[in-house]
């Protein structure tokens, strides 16, 4: 062994001990990663399993897309608004803060809040809606953002072979859910990857999924993702009109505050103070219920709101357009097809010997940034970016 892989090994050494003594009982170990397939340079590497994990997921190909990915609001001319990109920073900062007080595993932590939305079709759930619809109608089970993170990540980058992710990143990733409202969270511990992949094959068939993660880490960023989004996305409907900041029900004002600084800051003390030495990751019940109340807010007077939706009458045809479009390429064996050119020569046999037509013209779709989604549409369905709502 030459001295760089020895002080490598040493080094790494010396961040176990280190973990063994700051991290909590309740956390998930670097050394109790569990991959697929061994990673044969991992032994000789000065990074720790899921360190590997983060790294791997910030250079994938799926990561550098989300800087063209709808948020909530899209087709407006706003360089102020969030987009996708910048949440999953927001949820990774939100949930390593709560993370480091809750003695927990900040890796593992980065590396599921990175991976959380890669799979993210254009134009946000709204997309995601319009695609479930046609993969559901093709035989290819429901659309869910979060199994197409693990699709990308797993099947998909480096060629068809994945990036080896561990199974505590997969876990964390499949099991967020940042719009469904959790009161408290306990792991459900010892998944095996068996469980996994029967977990992963259930949630295909249902319209809606709400498995709960395997780790308190992943616990932690299923939280963290309502806490990034819901006060975020409540300023730009102000910064829009959309909204006022009077509208905001009183007793989140009261119990949150009205402004996104205010309001994550207390979700974040709230959750770390009452999940502080419990086998669990909580709210109290007075901010439970306030948060509830302010999703039921967010809902009815931004995200459902016709202002919005308007705006993207044309982005269901094309969805439509595409997909039926790509599905009679593969059919035909048209190879000049995008389909091809931009998506299947740079990718292993196995991948199309493994995967249904209607399943390959899913993964080309649901890549895509919103910018090259419209590229893909005909003229006539091209939709129009407007200066405000």
């Amino acid at each position: 062994m030459n001295d760089t892989f020895k002080k490598a090994r040493e080094r790494k050494g010396f961040l176990t001990l280190r973990e063994k003594e700051n991290l909590g009982e309740l956390a998930c170990f670097s050394q109790s990663a569990q991959r697929r397939k061994k990673d044969s340079n991992e032994k000789n590497e000065y990074r720790q399993a899921f360190g590997i994990d983060a790294d791997r997921i910030l250079h994938s190909m799926a990561f550098t897309r989300y800087i063209d990915k709808t948020q909530v609001f899209s087709l407006i001319k706003n360089d102020h608004l969030t987009h996708r990109v910048l949440h999953v920073q927001l949820v990774s900062r939100v949930a390593r803060t709560i993370g480091r007080y809750l003695g927990l595993n900040e890796d593992l932590i980065e590396a599921a809040s990175l991976g959380h939305d890669i799979g993210h079709a254009p134009f946000g759930h709204d997309g995601e809606i319009f695609l479930s619809k046609l993969t559901h109608a093709h035989g290819a089970g429901h659309f869910h953002h979060n199994l197409q993170s693990i699709q990308f990540l797993d099947r998909i980058e480096k060629n068809g072979q994945g990036w080896n992710l561990s199974l505590q990143t997969m876990d964390a990733i499949v099991c967020h859910n940042g719009e469904a409202h959790s009161k408290k969270l306990i792991p459900e511990r010892h998944r095996s990857f068996a469980d996994f992949e029967a977990m992963v094959q259930k949630i295909k068939t249902q319209s809606s999924c709400n498995e709960i993660p395997m780790t308190m880490e992943g616990c932690v960023v299923r939280m963290a993702d309502t806490i990034s989004y819901i006060g975020r996305d409540l300023e730009d409907a102000i910064r829009l009109g959309i909204v006022t900041r009077n509208q905001v029900p009183e007793d989140c004002k009261e119990t949150l505050g009205q402004t996104n600084g205010t309001i994550v800051f207390n979700l974040v003390t709230d959750l770390i103070h009452n999940s502080l030495g419990e086998p669990f990751i909580g709210f109290s019940d007075p901010v439970s219920q306030a948060l509830k109340h302010l999703k039921h807010f967010n809902y009815r007077y931004i995200y459902k709101n016709p202002l919005i939706k308007r705006h993207l009458t044309s982005i269901e045809q094309i969805f439509i357009f595409l997909f039926e479009r790509y599905l009679s390429d593969l059919e035909q064996d048209r190879q000049t097809s995008d389909i091809f050119s931009k998506f299947l020569n740079g990718l292993a046999p196995e991948y199309r010997n493994d995967h249904t037509h209607p399943e390959i013209v899913r993964d080309f779709i649901s890549g895509m940034t919103d910018s090259y989604f419209i590229r893909q549409a005909p003229a006539s369905l091209a939709p129009v970016y407007i200066d405000n709502v």
